[in-house]
């Protein structure tokens, strides 16, 4: 675990400003495996649009210390999401059998993770090549598909509360959700 911080900390004091998407593009839609609570399903973007905005967030690797902060925040705050009608859904370039355990022990059951694959990694801007994987980034995406909040920063900080910001700032403007 100290070897997979050090690589990431070297990777991004090299690596120039991650390079998320900006606010009004239009975000790709995606398939993959996911889980809930220990439950592996499909989950597919533009269907959880359809119930509402969607808090899309990118992490390097479960079960890290940032990244488990980071769930843990996101599980604390999923009741406030919720009542402004966004889901979370956390993705990682990790496997399926850690993602099973990390649902239950990091997102605390309370939301859905997911396989980030290469090509949803690179259609997101989210790349950190020499973990293979992805950056810490989030999203907030509105269900007519474009992004409302894109923040990329490797520490924890900032990422709950501007996506939480994001969903109200979307709620006030269209409080019939549309």
């Amino acid at each position: 675990m100290k070897r997979t911080a050090l690589i990431l900390a070297l990777a991004l004091s090299a690596s120039p400003a991650f390079a998320a998407l900006k606010p009004g593009t239009r975000a790709t839609d995606f398939t993959t495996q996911a889980v809930l609570a220990g439950d592996v399903y499909t989950y597919n973007l533009n269907k959880a649009l359809k119930r509402g905005p969607v808090v899309l967030y990118f992490y390097p690797k479960a079960f890290t210390s940032g990244c488990t902060v980071e769930a843990h925040e996101f599980s604390e705050a999923a009741d406030d999401f919720a009542a402004y009608g966004a889901s979370i859904i956390g993705m990682s370039a990790d496997n399926i059998d850690t993602l099973k355990r990390f649902s239950v022990e990091a997102c605390r059951n309370k939301f859905t993770v997911g396989i980030a694959s290469k090509p949803v990694i690179k259609n997101y801007k989210v790349s950190l090549p020499i973990m293979g994987g992805s950056n810490r980034t989030t999203y907030v995406i509105a269900p007519d598909g474009k992004v409302l909040f894109a923040y990329s920063e490797l520490g924890v900080k900032g990422h709950v509360s501007g996506a939480l910001n994001a969903v109200k700032a979307w709620r006030a403007a269209n409080p019939k959700g549309k």
